[in-house]
């Protein structure tokens, strides 16, 4: 009886986006009502018979709504193999200002990569009022996470010890939070926003350490903070502005500036923090070398991906695997592919490796290396697509580089992020939605 209800579920789950797609805010309804009626009926006992009836009005109520059933020799199959998947359940009991939320524990049928790991969700489902463009786990730590919201906060968020809590909220911002970033004490939090300014965070209590606001009134749109000097943050505008900021005293940085082609989407520099690349929304690639002493940025090399086509997300590795030493840049811009550079010497010049498919049109979507793809067999990048999955690519396999396929979301997966020892993986969607796997070994 539970493996019936369990394969129902994920059928309702797998088939959400298509569920009233012009109010998304009833998709999850039937599921919210499920959750509650099974911890209602967890208080008062188990009762065979009554959930026999339930089962039995349910199916007169299904078939008078959309027809008989045609498939019941696929259902029992189904049921059958559900019946053999294990459950992780974490109770979820916390409201998320201006928020609303739903909470299930189920697993999904995954595509498994021969010897890789792979992920189940916790389904942990945040829903917030408007898109989550950027989510990251903080650094060198298993549970806290932070994400932003075009409704113009910031949440911090601790998922253990169960059950998960919101550590703080950070409000200030007056228009959509674009970006932000991690220190690497996690103490402190800088975002931006298309209200024109960088704010810092203090993450322990939610206050608002500075502000600083564009001199040109233009939206900020990307930032990222210095790997070697945290004092130090890089912002891109909307004006097609790169400035490197002292957060400390909230100034600009003498000689610290350059202009794109286009609208600064995306930023990344290599680990020694030498090289830094931005991606415009013109579909060019700009590298600059940083002036460690000084700050200073100096324009190297452009590259011209596709004319046109905005440049969302820019990572680099130092190198990928024991079998692939260079360094490499991964790149989601809107070609319907993920890109894969290898930077070929020290001013960053950019060598197509691979590409891999995926739906990529119009949505700001995010990709990442997993963390510690150098210490296995493989090495495996993760990236969101527009088809509402969650993609990992084998970057060294010639054919079926797809070796797993998330399903959950119901729209767009925008970002994606790993914490420090790929225990968990973070989600997020253009419909509100923040989804935590859970690493299962095969």
């Amino acid at each position: 009886l539970f493996s019936v209800f369990l394969t129902l579920f994920v059928f309702f789950l797998r088939y959400n986006a298509y569920r009233t797609p012009t109010f998304p805010q009833f998709r999850t309804q039937y599921i919210r009502r499920r959750s509650q009626l099974l911890r209602e009926n967890a208080k008062c006992g188990f009762e065979p018979g009554l959930r026999r009836q339930y089962l039995r009005l349910r199916s007169q109520l299904l078939a008078l709504r959309y027809g008989p059933l045609s498939e019941q020799s696929s259902f029992r199959a189904s049921s059958v193999r559900s019946s053999r998947t294990t459950l992780d359940r974490m109770e979820v009991r916390f409201v998320i200002p201006k928020h609303c939320f739903a909470h299930i524990s189920g697993s999904h049928q995954l595509n498994l990569g021969c010897g890789l790991l792979f992920y189940i969700p916790i389904l942990t489902l945040y829903y917030f009022i408007s898109s989550v463009p950027r989510l990251q786990f903080a650094n060198d730590d298993k549970h806290l996470l932070a994400c932003c919201s075009l409704d113009g906060t910031l949440s911090i968020m601790t998922l253990s010890p169960p059950p998960p809590t919101v550590k703080v909220t950070l409000k200030g911002h007056a228009g959509p939070v674009t970006d932000f970033a991690w220190s690497l004490s996690n103490d402190i939090i800088v975002s931006t926003s298309k209200d024109g300014t960088l704010r810092i965070w203090n993450t322990e209590d939610g206050r608002c350490i500075r502000e600083v606001a564009d001199p040109e009134g233009s939206e900020l749109l990307c930032c990222t903070f210095q790997p070697m000097n945290n004092n130090l943050t890089v912002v891109g505008n909307s004006k097609h502005h790169l400035q490197v900021v002292n957060i400390s005293t909230g100034k600009k940085v003498k000689g610290g500036s350059s202009k794109l082609t286009g609208r600064v989407l995306s930023l990344s520099f290599d680990a020694p923090g030498r090289i830094l690349w931005a991606g415009d929304d013109r579909g060019s690639i700009f590298s600059f070398l940083f002036d460690m002493a000084t700050g200073k940025l100096t324009k190297a090399k452009r590259l011209v991906v596709n004319e046109g086509s905005p440049i969302s997300s820019i990572s680099a590795r130092s190198w990928i695997s024991r079998e692939a030493r260079d360094p490499s840049l991964l790149v989601n811009t809107c070609v319907n592919k993920l890109l894969l550079y290898r930077v070929v010497d020290n001013e960053g010049t950019l060598q197509l490796k691979r590409s891999f498919p995926i739906q990529h049109g119009s949505q700001p979507l995010h990709s990442i290396f997993c963390p510690l793809m150098s210490f296995r067999q493989g090495a495996c990048v993760v990236t969101g697509s527009e088809d509402a999955c969650v993609y990992f690519f084998d970057v060294e396999r010639n054919t079926k580089a797809i070796v797993n396929k998330l399903q959950g979301h119901s729209g767009p997966v925008l970002d994606v992020s790993f914490n420090c020892d790929e225990s968990l993986l973070a989600s997020s969607d253009a419909t509100g939605m923040v989804i935590i796997w859970r690493r299962e070994q095969k």
